[in-house]
């Protein structure tokens, strides 16, 4: 179970933290606690799987926007651009590479009079926290992205300021290397059960046996969420929704970089190379899998996706499919936003859950928050308080309207 460098065994018996699951937002958490001179306590990373191969995260297709319709998820995209940006510098660490995002923005195509007006009250909200969205007509649409066919579009909304594609991957390898460098110890190892007396969880119990006592528990468990806060008796709207991911080349490439475009049947496509193009979408029927579900369904491409991509790209009737994978959302079935922060009831159970596919992007600010409150017991960045859970127990939705 164990791979180089990364013991199936705790070195102690007890932890101030421990995170269940080490991927993107896990790891988020771990290195901000290491990096926080505030925090002194010891944190445990327990990750099943520790090659990775069957997170979302490893799956990802790594893209970042500005363009949501709430404020708060439109600012926390903005700090991971930053944040990127400054990685060396925010990691005080000379090895660590420089990221940048390439701007070709997200195209947002509107086909009724509904949706252009939902781009255009988005924009506003947008454009107030900062960004540039822009409102284009169809004859703008043409005369910037001359190969799309537009007969059906009324409108559509873009942004080319830190939106576009950026390398997630290795901002997870470095959130993973730099924690271990600064004392979290990282397991290869599974949860099988949590401890409850009261309000706290008091132990956690790995796979091979060992009864972990821990200060606070952080579930970060991915498309598993509702599996860990099962264990705790919580009862968690999240579950693992698969999505497809095609890379294909075209015999007649674009002559301009291809927006990451959002086309009204759900499709979307982007550029992912010089040469390739990157498109993903959802099953016919979007249901929850099992967790460890990642078959393709090869007919989904033939009859459906390339269709609506040769429709609406014409050069894309002869395009050949070079690789293609199928991942999983942690799906929030009430509002698909994140869940955040401690359980009302048991204080030690922290939720950093259910982010429906833009996980990656908000990983740096999650991270950041809640290894704030646990250091300190509130958020003091950005107030993430209308992730919590309270909502779901009220069945208040966090309306967001930018969803993919």
């Amino acid at each position: 179970m164990a791979a180089p460098g990364f013991s199936p065994t705790p070195t102690k018996t007890t932890y101030d933290v421990v995170i269940i699951g080490g991927a993107i937002m896990g790891s988020a958490t771990a290195w901000f606690l290491s990096d926080n001179p505030d925090f002194n306590g010891s944190v445990l990373v327990v990750e099943r799987d520790p090659s990775y191969a069957q997170c979302s995260t490893a799956h990802t297709n790594s893209s970042i926007r500005q363009q949501f319709s709430d404020p708060l998820n439109i600012r926390i995209s903005q700090f991971t651009a930053r944040f990127i940006k400054e990685l060396p510098e925010r990691m005080n660490d000379s090895r660590v590479p420089r990221l940048d995002v390439q701007n070709y923005g997200y195209l947002y195509l509107a086909d009724t009079p509904g949706f252009a007006e939902v781009l255009r009250r988005n924009a506003e909200v947008q454009r107030a926290e900062g960004a540039g969205t822009e409102i284009l007509n169809r004859d703008e649409i043409a005369a910037r992205y001359p190969f799309y066919q537009l007969d059906d579009i009324l409108a559509g909304s873009i942004n080319t300021r830190d939106e576009g594609y950026w390398d997630g991957g290795t901002l997870f390898d470095w959130f993973r290397r730099s924690a271990r460098d600064r004392g979290v110890e990282y397991v290869a190892n599974e949860v099988t059960a949590l401890t409850r007396e009261g309000g706290r969880i008091t132990h956690v119990t790995l796979a091979s046996g060992e009864h972990i006592a821990c200060g606070h528990v952080v579930n970060a468990s991915g498309p598993r969420a509702a599996r860990t806060a099962g264990m705790a008796g919580i009862k968690l709207p999240v579950e693992p929704r698969k999505r497809f991911t095609w890379v294909f080349s075209a015999e007649t490439p674009l002559d301009r970089e291809l927006p990451l475009t959002i086309d009204p049947s759900g499709v979307h496509v982007r550029q992912d190379g010089p040469t390739t193009y990157l498109a993903g979408a959802a099953p016919e029927e979007d249901l929850a899998v099992d967790p460890g579900d990642f078959v393709m369904d090869h007919a989904r491409w033939q009859d459906h996706v390339w269709p609506i991509l040769a429709t609406r790209i014409p050069a894309f009737e002869t395009i050949r499919v070079v690789t293609e994978w199928a991942g999983h959302y942690a799906y929030n079935t009430l509002d698909q936003n994140a869940i955040l922060g401690p359980h009302p009831e048991i204080g030690n159970f922290l939720f950093q859950n259910g982010f429906s596919g833009h996980g990656l992007q908000q990983s740096p600010a999650m991270g950041r928050g809640l290894a704030e409150w646990l250091t300190y017991g509130e958020y003091r960045s950005l107030d993430l308080t209308p992730f919590s859970f309270d909502r779901i127990t009220k069945g208040h939705p966090m309306i967001e309207r930018a969803v993919i």
